[in-house]
């Protein structure tokens, strides 16, 4: 489904798997029978017989948006943060279900979806945002609408390939049957030569190890895409999408935490809020190069993570946390007060995704708003342009899934006042006027208690 680089490499349409009748735009599956093509990276894709697949048939949605399906449990987890790696690029996927819906038209069906917002960092910065539109048919199996992609390069639009919807462009493509079984094939992306997934169910039944501890009834399936390349996903009850592999690429990202399914009743420790706090303080004195304040707000966010990891921590969460903290006292020993300050919102941010356990995602996306203000100051500083750029698509993004929470119009007007002078700034490449329209730092505050 999704890929944090584009998905139709240059000249790839013309090197199209070459699959008879499943193009339709009116949207209707043609019979279809095993065939091979050579895709852009050279190597052949097979699609398997008709009779192995079981999305053939046309679905009926008659209550698209309640989505009951435990394995792709889009409507009742509200967010998910994966982790993990590409080769020495760290990678960060976020999942979140925005509070909207979209009506597709496809073959004379009016199918209300549910919508969804996808977002991809590497090493910290914007790789892609998407928007996706699912709907539950009437045997409980789960279909794909399209996307709308957006992907990133030093902070700017580099194209939108992989964007496809359902009625304009082809078909829906089944993301999820009702009840998989070893063997099942199905493709969530069906429009060979535009964009094309196929997916092999491999085993079910699974019990794979969730920030919480063991999950049972995964499912593991191989995903074959149209460039050649061949991922393994796992889909578990309660998070949906929990883990993907791209052997080829060295690429593993794996969920670190879904909201509502990890959250715990308790409130957020005290070490937490002491965390955050002391990391901004840690900034603030690295801005003013001030080490001696440094070093103690540092001592202090290690003292309370010290505390805090006793207890049970997801496992990536802390694996984060200890990474950031690792990197903040190296560079307050070294006196770097660009890396001492990257490092601090670094650590700022992983406690919020540990808050996340134990405060409301509205929260936690506007303490977010916050940091990441900060951020723009900091790339601004370094006359980065481009890091500037990808703040400013970040801070949007966030700002897009909280902003219908805010029920204060007037706090919340001042919020999208500060990011369209923020944007406009990035847009001239003035850095300056950036750090400048960062003001949304005064006004987060002013959101409180207003969602």
């Amino acid at each position: 489904m999704h890929r944090h680089f584009p998905k139709l490499l240059a000249g790839m349409a013309a090197a199209a798997i070459a699959v008879a009748a499943c193009g339709d735009t009116g949207g209707k599956k043609g019979d279809t029978s095993a065939a091979a093509s050579t895709a852009g990276s050279g190597s052949p894709v097979t699609t398997a017989p008709e009779s192995a697949r079981v999305d053939v048939a046309e679905p009926t949605f008659s209550d698209p948006t309640n989505i009951t399906n435990p394995l792709f449990p889009i409507t009742e987890v509200t967010h998910v943060i994966q982790l993990g790696k590409e080769g020495k690029v760290a990678l960060r996927h976020e999942v979140t279900l925005l509070p909207e819906t979209k009506t597709i038209e496809w073959n004379g069906q009016q199918v209300e979806t549910i919508v969804s917002q996808f977002v991809a960092y590497g090493d910290g910065r914007i790789l892609e945002t998407a928007v996706d539109f699912f709907a539950q048919a009437d045997d409980g199996s789960v279909w794909y609408f399209g996307e709308d992609v957006f992907n990133y390069e030093n902070g700017v639009v580099a194209n939108t390939d992989g964007t496809w919807l359902a009625g304009k462009d082809g078909p829906p493509g089944m993301i999820m049957p009702a009840d998989p079984q070893v063997g099942d094939v199905y493709r969530p992306e069906n429009i060979p030569g535009f964009v094309f997934e196929e997916v092999t169910v491999k085993s079910v039944d699974e019990t794979v190890n969730g920030p919480r501890g063991p999950v049972e009834g995964a499912v593991v399936v191989k995903e074959a895409l149209m460039d050649g390349t061949l991922e393994d996903k796992t889909f578990a009850p309660g998070y949906g999408e929990f883990q993907a592999v791209v052997v080829t690429a060295k690429e593993l990202v794996t969920a670190a935490l879904a909201v509502p399914t990890d959250t715990l009743p308790e409130p957020a420790p005290a070490e937490l809020g002491t965390i955050s706090s002391s990391a901004v303080a840690v900034l603030e004195a690295a801005q003013s190069e001030d080490w001696s304040a440094a070093q103690v707000s540092g001592d202090t966010v290690s003292t309370a993570w010290d505390t805090y990891r006793r207890g049970d921590v997801p496992e990536l969460l802390a694996q984060q946390m200890s990474d950031a903290l690792d990197a903040l006292t190296g560079a307050v020993a070294d006196k770097d007060a660009a890396g001492t300050s990257q490092a601090a919102l670094d650590v700022g941010l992983a406690s919020l995704d540990l808050q996340l356990r134990h405060r409301p995602q509205a929260e936690i996306d506007v303490a977010r708003l916050g940091l990441l203000a900060h951020q723009v100051i900091v790339d601004a500083q370094a006359d980065d342009s481009g890091a500037v750029a990808g703040d400013v698509v970040v801070l949007e993004t966030i700002w897009d899934r909280v902003r219908n929470a805010v029920t204060d119009s007037s706090a919340a007007q001042q919020v999208q006042t500060a990011l369209d002078d923020l944007n406009n700034a990035a847009e001239a490449g003035d850095t300056q006027a950036a750090a400048a329209a960062a003001r949304i730092l005064d006004l987060v505050d002013a959101l409180e208690g207003t969602y």
